[in-house]
């Protein structure tokens, strides 16, 4: 560990550093670094970790950086939890136990999605710690944080890692999220922006980094979490003034409830703006949605808000469902609970548990309300792999997702006969592509 022991004058300082010393004292005064102690005669007396921190602030400004973003960098590294000097501290004493062959961004991210699947914290913040020392914020955010989580979320989808590992990663991104749009410098910027999740919505990762990143260019941003109520949602967005509401869903589910949100701020003449990954699975999906598509990536969303903010996008208006559909949506709410009875009692002899058939026949329900009020059954598509993964995870034999959605196909058939068209085509053709594969 490094010494924090006063122990050092200013001219052993100045030779160790090369730093001159009026320079020194201007970073005390302007900046509180380093903060060195005063002996009895009035003299500063300087520790070890004062000059490494001063050669840290001096190789942030060989980089490129200026001394006050390197001072930013410092501050928001220490409110995060983490040691800039951690690394050299445990170079000096014990064996790192990671060690990457280059420095680079995709390097950085490969050891720390290792150092997650081995549920080591130590490792995985040492990297993290080392990479906000070397690159921007945004950067890493962007390229080890954000894609990190997206290869762990592909090993789980390939049973590649378990639902464990991706949890204790998402929690370590998260913790770190929030001591960064803590530590974050004040606004300085007029224009506030909401953002969050709509109802039913739990994945939070992404409305977080979008509001730190917000939050760095100097906007005011009220990040509400997951699951906010449409609820008194009008009124909050009245009394914090806010310029722009930003939602963000992940599922087809609810990509439905943030429809039912835009629409109920979108009639009191709120701006509302809206992203997240299923939007990117389906490209038609923004046309029933008031408001304004913030794109496929977080870069373009940053943009998207921006040209939103500066009133050079005009919002436009959101497609209408079919009438064959809302009749559809109608008659499955009204039968669904007889339909997903009839369908337990004829799957019960699959090979998976009670629990997990009466999941699957919720989450299938869930997804077919949604998809109908979304205008368009083929939404489901992009879902119905999570039902194939959980046959697979139970080594079930072939055929048993064809057998499901066809008993499911009968249930709505003989409760709902005529009006389910829509899902009965649905289930036909998914069937089919089954049968082929």
């Amino acid at each position: 560990m490094i010494s924090a022991t006063p122990a050092f004058n200013l001219k052993v300082v100045l030779k160790e550093t090369g730093i001159a010393a009026d320079t020194l004292r201007a970073w005390e005064r302007r900046y509180g670094l380093p903060m060195p102690q005063r002996s009895a005669g009035g003299h500063r007396l300087y520790s070890q970790r004062d000059i490494e921190t001063i050669k840290w602030l001096m190789r942030r400004q060989e980089e490129g950086l200026s001394i006050s973003r390197a001072v930013d960098l410092w501050n928001e590294q220490i409110a995060s939890g983490s040691d800039p000097l951690a690394t050299l501290a445990a170079s000096s004493t014990i064996p790192v136990q990671y060690q990457s062959p280059d420095t680079t961004l995709d390097s950085l991210r490969a050891g720390w999605i290792d150092a997650c699947l081995r549920f080591s914290e130590s490792t995985s913040e040492q990297i993290l710690n080392q990479a906000f020392s070397l690159f921007p914020v945004e950067a890493v955010c962007l390229e080890v944080l954000q894609k990190g989580m997206s290869e762990i979320g592909e090993l789980w989808y390939q049973n590649l890692a378990s639902v464990q590992q991706e949890h204790f990663a998402s929690n370590l991104v998260m913790r770190r999220l929030d001591a960064l749009l803590i530590a974050s410098p004040a606004p300085t910027r007029q224009q506030t922006v909401i953002v969050g999740c709509p109802p039913d919505e739990w994945h939070a990762l992404t409305p977080l980094l979008l509001s730190l990143l917000l939050r760095r260019r100097g906007l005011n941003v009220l990040y509400l979490g997951a699951n906010v109520p449409i609820s008194q949602f009008t009124d909050t967005v009245k009394n914090t003034g806010a310029d722009l509401v930003v939602l963000i869903a992940q599922q087809l589910t609810s990509a439905a409830t943030l429809q039912q949100t835009a629409l109920a701020l979108s009639s009191g003449k709120i701006r509302v703006a809206f992203g997240g990954r299923i939007f990117n699975l389906r490209p038609d999906l923004p046309s029933f949605i008031p408001g304004y598509f913030l794109g496929n990536d977080l870069p373009a969303a940053l943009e998207e808000i921006e040209m939103v903010l500066s009133g050079k996008l005009k919002q436009r208006q959101p497609k209408a469902v079919s009438q064959v559909h809302a009749s559809a949506q109608q008659a499955f709410a009204s039968k669904r609970g007889q339909i997903e009875r009839t369908v337990k009692e004829a799957v019960e002899p699959l090979s998976i548990s009670p629990k997990d058939i009466e999941t699957a026949i919720h989450f299938l329900g869930e997804n077919i309300d949604a998809a109908l009020q979304l205008g368009d059954m083929a939404h489901v598509s992009a879902e119905i792999d999570w039902l194939k993964g959980l046959l697979q995870s139970h080594r079930a034999p072939d055929g048993q997702l064809a057998h499901f959605l066809q008993t499911y196909a009968q249930s709505v058939d003989q409760n709902i006969k005529g009006q389910g068209q829509p899902i009965l085509e649905w289930l036909t053709s998914e069937v089919e592509k089954l049968d082929v594969s």
